[in-house]
């Protein structure tokens, strides 16, 4: 297993901080959960957002990560992270905790897992997931995020529903 080092950006990060996985356009629902979470446990709030478009290619012995894009065409990286502190800063006026942003790359289950485990995190809090024919297919093949952390890391972890509910009897992915 290969030595992982912390990045300068993870080691000003608040240590046992409540994680919140966000996406461009997050409900304010999500920040507010977190950020309660946060307050309860009188820790930091870390907002992880994981760029999907981005790979990591190598790793420097003091810790920088250097990464490569998926597809060239995709939306900035640093376009996505504006849009979060963004979203962040006006989702959480008021809510009386610290809270920082930090963007991993790769496959978000395995970078937030990664992050809470340099940072002992305290909790994870990520959002579900609007329903959708594309959102459907994307989670038959990869599976949700939450299921993912659930089976890979040993912290609670706190899923807040979004969008519309579906009935009891309502099937989730209807048959074209």
């Amino acid at each position: 297993m290969a030595e992982q080092h912390a990045t300068d950006a993870e080691l000003r990060l608040p240590r046992g901080a409540v994680i919140v996985g966000v996406v461009p356009g997050q409900s304010a629902r999500v920040y507010a959960e977190a950020a309660k979470y946060a307050r309860l446990h009188r820790v930091g709030l870390v907002i992880a957002h994981v760029d999907v478009t981005r790979f990591v290619t190598y790793e420097d012995p003091d810790g920088y990560v250097h990464t490569a894009p998926v597809d060239l065409g995709a939306v900035s990286s640093a376009l996505q992270l504006e849009t979060i502190r963004t979203d962040a800063e006006a989702a959480l006026v008021g809510a009386d905790v610290e809270w920082h942003v930090h963007q991993l790359v790769g496959d978000p289950a395995l970078a937030i897992k990664h992050l809470a485990d340099q940072l002992d995190a305290r909790l994870i809090v990520v959002g579900t997931r609007k329903r959708g024919l594309g959102e459907s297919i994307r989670e038959f093949f990869t599976g949700s995020v939450a299921a993912r952390l659930a089976h890979r890391q040993r912290r609670p972890i706190l899923v807040v529903p979004l969008g519309d509910i579906a009935a009891d009897d309502e099937e989730l992915w209807p048959e074209a």
